[in-house]
């Protein structure tokens, strides 16, 4: 469409959204070039501002001694001071989660609805992706909650401290994972957990065209049809938890769990299960312990 020879990015050679354009690119359109100036000329930020105004390319002064990149999904603040891995970020460092000291004092209920795995409601409102997103994110964020700051492994070898604010995310991941644990089995939920890890690994690689990408989301797809449902969260105080549960179609059923004398589970079976299902261990310790 617009005839392009080449494309080009801003990319460092440090970091892994290099690696995400690239491998993307030379995927779709191996006939481009990719050009990446702060990569090939080794550029401090410093440097990457002061070439951009001396050729006229307008740019956002910097207003901040941190690194700032955000999306609808996240807010990512790293370099400068928290280089040092013990430095403590300041409360001016955050825009979308309040400090905890400046949360409300009375906790937050919010309830998210699914649809086939997808959240499609927000406290009974049915609400297109990025509009529950984005008020999810004001909701959870006014309650502290959302920071993650941990040491990142990135794709070149090095280790890097990473702070993020993420309101939503966590709280529809957290979510999404409770109301899993209702309709699936512990055959599904075990499995997913190694496909989840997969897959977010050849994301977070840059490997979205790998064909084991779309392998992968052929299970996970399956498994989603049977995720309807909604849950509730407490918000409090830069925390937050799973308060209640339901389910279209549960595997929860209370007349099986429950202790009371309504239980139609047959407790004299478990016996013989028992037995059989701790057999090869047991046999194995006599064997080989004694």
């Amino acid at each position: 469409k617009e005839k392009a020879d080449a494309v080009a990015h801003g990319c460092t050679g440090k970091g892994n959204d290099q690696v995400r354009f690239d491998v993307t690119v030379k995927a779709l359109a191996p006939q481009l070039k990719i050009i990446a100036p702060v990569r090939e000329w080794n550029l401090s930020r410093e440097e990457e501002i002061q070439y951009a105004k001396e050729h006229g390319v307008p740019v956002v002064e910097k207003k901040s001694v941190f690194s700032i990149d955000q999306n609808l999904w996240g807010r990512s603040i790293e370099s400068g001071p928290l280089e040092q891995p013990d430095f403590e970020p300041p409360e001016d460092a955050f825009e979308w989660v309040k400090p905890v000291s400046k949360t409300p004092d009375e906790p937050a209920y919010v309830e998210l609805g699914f649809e086939d795995g997808v959240p499609v409601s927000l406290d009974g409102s049915e609400m297109a992706p990025i509009e529950l997103i984005s008020s999810l994110n004001e909701k959870a964020g006014l309650h502290g909650v959302g920071v993650i700051d941990h040491i990142e492994d990135r794709l070149v070898g090095i280790k890097s401290r990473e702070v993020y604010e993420c309101p939503a995310a966590v709280c529809i991941i957290e979510a999404h994972k409770d109301l899993e644990k209702m309709v699936l089995t512990r055959h599904q939920l075990m499995f997913k957990e190694i496909v989840d890890r997969e897959w977010a690994w050849l994301v977070y690689s840059g490997l979205w065209v790998d064909p084991l990408r779309k392998n992968l989301d052929a299970f996970i797809d399956s498994t989603q049809k049977a995720v309807n449902g909604s849950v509730r969260l407490k918000l409090y105080k830069g925390g937050f938890r799973v308060v209640g549960r339901k389910a279209k179609k549960s595997l929860y059923d209370i007349k099986l769990a429950t202790y009371e004398k309504t239980s139609v589970f047959q407790q004299r079976a478990a016996e013989g299960f028992v037995s059989l299902w701790g057999l090869p261990s047991t046999t194995a310790y006599q064997l080989f312990e004694k």
